[in-house]
């Protein structure tokens, strides 16, 4: 009889823990809608109502990441309330789809064609089927392949640049030509016929050399260093974190947090085997690296983008607590999102008083908190 009472306490204990988590997470989740209508009317307020974009007229990204803030919010009557603005900022977006299928303006072409893409598709019109195969055809022919042999025999083979497809690869642009084109194949994979689609091997050995394992990467700038071991750098031989001397006098590159969450995200995006090495390496250097204090490496810097790959790397993952360097079990969810409450100001906006890659645009940062907010509420 004994047993059957400690079962029973059991049940009530787990029960009344259960109901207490439940009644945290919707107490978050108020919270987070909150912050996004402070957000989105702060937003809104920014637009440029003639011609319908946030930020410099030649990067539709910017608009790209505004549009798909509104079209993320939980409640299907914020997208209602604020149609006006989509509309005008769609447009802006299909105003600037160029001849050769991309979506930019100057420059920083499939930067603004990946994030562009994936606004046209959350916002699901038919009449942007046309634009989004376009593009996707356009982001495919970014891929790098220096001798024109189909063969990663070039470091940079299989990643894509800022532009020009023989300009050199980099990490966070080749994450974000993949995440528009996986989204894309998601979406239109029963519709259409002899899309060309990227090379997704090349693309993943690519990203592989971007990442600091000795075991799979034998780049000879590779670093062996626990503190490096298993996360990323921002492309092959150059990380944005900086260098370290080895003991025999080399130089090896250190790893960092957002190119690390990057480096995971094309793992994902590329469908890998969840037990392949080099993603339980990425991991395990998340694990071990865990924070919201910093972009692990780099400080202040690239805060918000940090904070924006986190979420999406590990809501895609599933994870929902993450062991920190001491063993601890943090709910990055909580941690994140009471973080990211903390720093919004009065009016709405989210700035970085550290300027680097743009983080002192309001606008950017506040579209990377908001779809961090965004994604975290729907995995509460």
């Amino acid at each position: 009889m004994k047993y059957i009472h400690l079962v029973i306490c059991y049940i009530v204990i787990f029960s009344f823990a259960s109901g207490q988590k439940e009644l945290v997470n919707q107490s978050i989740k108020q919270e987070i809608e909150r912050s996004l209508n402070m957000g989105l009317k702060w937003l809104s307020q920014e637009q440029n109502k003639t011609s319908g974009n946030w930020g410099l007229d030649e990067y539709p990204a910017l608009t790209g990441l505004a549009v798909r803030c509104f079209l993320g919010h939980p409640s299907k009557h914020v997208p209602q309330k604020y149609e006006k603005s989509l509309i005008k900022g769609l447009d802006f977006i299909r105003s600037k789809v160029q001849s050769d299928g991309g979506i930019y303006g100057k420059g920083l072409a499939s930067y603004n064609t990946s994030i562009c893409m994936l606004a046209l598709m959350q916002a699901k019109h038919s009449e942007d089927d046309v634009i989004v195969k376009n593009a996707r055809k356009f982001l495919v022919n970014q891929q790098s392949d220096f001798d024109n042999k189909g063969e990663t025999d070039n470091v940079f083979d299989g990643g894509v640049g800022y532009g020009s497809r023989w300009a050199h690869s980099d990490l966070s642009n080749t994450h974000l030509a993949m995440e528009a084109l996986f989204y894309a194949k998601k979406s239109y994979q029963n519709t259409e016929e002899n899309v060309p689609d990227l090379d997704w091997e090349a693309a993943i050995s690519f990203v592989s050399k971007c990442q600091n394992l000795p075991s799979k990467n034998k780049e000879k700038w590779v670093s062996d260093h626990p503190a490096d071991v298993g996360g990323f750098v921002y492309f092959p031989g150059s990380s944005m974190a900086g260098e370290r001397e080895t003991q025999n006098g080399s130089v090896a590159l250190r790893s960092y947090g957002s190119m690390s969450y990057a480096g995971l995200l094309s793992f994902i995006y590329a469908e890998m085997d969840s037990k392949d090495p080099r993603v339980i390496a990425v991991k395990d250097w998340l694990n071990k690296h865990y924070t919201i204090a910093e972009n692990p490496g780099m400080g202040p810097q690239g805060l918000y983008y940090y904070y924006h790959t986190m979420s999406k790397a590990l809501s895609l993952s599933g994870i929902t607590t993450i062991k920190d360097s001491e063993g601890k079990n943090k709910d990055w969810r909580k941690e994140l999102s009471l973080h990211l409450l903390n720093l919004q100001s009065k009016d709405g906006f989210w700035i970085n008083n550290n300027g680097r890659w743009w983080e002192k645009d309001p606008i950017l940062v506040t579209s990377y908190a908001l779809l961090t907010l965004e994604r975290i509420y729907y995995t509460l």
